[in-house]
C-alpha cells in the first residue's frame, strides 16, 4: 500500500511539473512580446532622451551666453547638465524594465561612502572646478603658468573636471582642476599691458650718455611702445666685462612678444650704427715679471 501510494504522489508531481512548463511554454509569446515592447519603447526613449539634451544644452548655452556669462561657465554649466541629465536618462529607462527608481537611489546611497573614496579625485577636480569658477583665477583665453608640474599655455576649455591647454606650438594640456585650484599659478595674461625688461651690455670704452639716447630713440620711434606709460634707459649694473644698460617700456598684451622680438634686434642695429660696442665677455690678465738678479 505504501508502494502504491508512493508512485500516485510522483506521478501527481510529475503532472504538477508538466503543467508548470506548459503554462510557461504558453505564456511564453506573451512575455516575449512585452518584453520586446520594452526593449523598443527604451530605445526610443533613448533617442528621444539624446535629443531632448542636446536641446536643453543648446537653450542653456544661448541663454548664459545672451547673459554675458564667462566663458568656462558656460563650458562648466554644459558639462555639468549634461552628466546629470544622462544619469536621469539612464534611472528612466532603467525603471522602465521595472527597476524602481527609489530603490535604485537608496543603493547610490548606501553605496555613497564606497564611491566616494573611489572616486575622490574626481570629486577633488569637480571641488576645483567649481572654485576656479567662483573666484576666476584665470578664464578661456588667458595664458598661464602652473608651478607645480611647469606647464604652460592658453586656456582653451574648462571642464567639469579638467582644464584644457594649448601650448604655443599647438600642443594640448589636460589639467586637472583639483591641482590648479590647489597649486600656484601665474596667469600672464591677465593684464591688459605687460611689462618688457632687457639688459644689453655695452663695452667700458664706449659712451653711456650716446648709448642710453640710442635706445631711447629706439623706444620714441617703436609704435607699438605704449606711451601713456613709463619707459626708460638706464644702468643696470657695472659687470666685470660689460656696463649693462637696462632698457623698460611697455606693450599690449597680444602684441608682446613680437615687440620685444623687434625692439631687441632693433637695439642691436642702432647700437651698431652709432659706434657703441657690445663686447664679448673678456679677462684681462696682466702678467709681472720678476727678475732673478742672474743677468744683472
Amino acid at each position: 500500500m505504501e508502494y502504491l501510494k508512493m508512485l500516485m504522489t510522483l506521478g501527481a508531481e510529475e503532472e504538477i511539473d508538466l503543467g508548470v512548463i506548459e503554462q510557461f511554454l504558453q505564456e511564453l509569446p506573451e512575455k516575449a512580446w512585452n518584453l520586446g515592447v520594452r526593449v523598443l519603447l527604451s530605445v526610443v526613449v533613448l533617442i528621444i532622451g539624446i535629443q531632448l539634451i542636446k536641446l536643453i544644452r543648446k537653450i542653456l548655452k544661448n541663454s548664459l551666453q545672451r547673459g554675458n556669462a564667462d566663458k568656462g561657465v558656460i563650458q562648466f554649466a554644459d558639462s555639468f547638465v549634461k552628466a546629470s541629465l544622462y544619469v536621469l536618462l539612464i534611472i528612466t529607462i532603467a525603471s522602465g524594465f521595472g527597476l524602481d527608481a527609489a530603490s535604485i537611489l537608496a543603493l547610490l546611497g548606501s553605496a555613497g561612502v564606497a564611491i566616494g573614496l573611489a572616486i575622490q579625485g574626481s570629486l577633488a577636480n569637480f571641488v576645483g572646478g567649481v572654485l576656479i569658477l567662483l573666484l576666476k583665477p584665470f578664464k578661456v583665453g588667458d595664458y598661464i603658468k602652473e608651478d607645480a608640474g611647469g606647464n604652460e599655455g592658453t586656456v582653451t576649455t574648462i571642464e567639469l573636471f579638467y582644464t584644457k591647454l594649448t601650448t604655443p606650438d599647438n600642443k594640448v594640456i589636460v589639467l586637472p582642476n583639483g591641482t590648479l585650484a590647489n597649486s600656484s599659478l601665474t596667469n600672464v595674461t591677465a593684464c591688459d599691458s605687460r611689462r618688457m625688461d632687457i639688459i644689453v651690455g655695452i663695452s667700458y670704452d664706449s659712451d653711456i650718455r650716446l648709448a642710453k639716447e640710442t635706445v631711447q630713440r629706439v623706444l620714441e620711434e617703436d609704435e607699438a611702445v605704449l606711451k601713456d606709460k613709463d619707459h626708460f634707459v638706464y644702468v643696470d649694473e657695472l659687470a666685470d666685462s660689460a656696463v649693462n644698460i637696462g632698457i623698460r617700456c611697455w606693450f599690449s598684451m597680444d602684441g608682446y612678444w613680437q615687440g620685444k622680438w623687434r625692439v631687441t634686434e632693433k637695439v642691436k642695429y642702432a647700437l651698431d650704427e652709432a659706434g657703441v660696442v657690445i663686447p664679448y665677455p673678456q679677462m684681462d690678465v696682466h702678467l709681472k715679471g720678476h727678475g732673478n738678479g742672474a743677468g744683472e
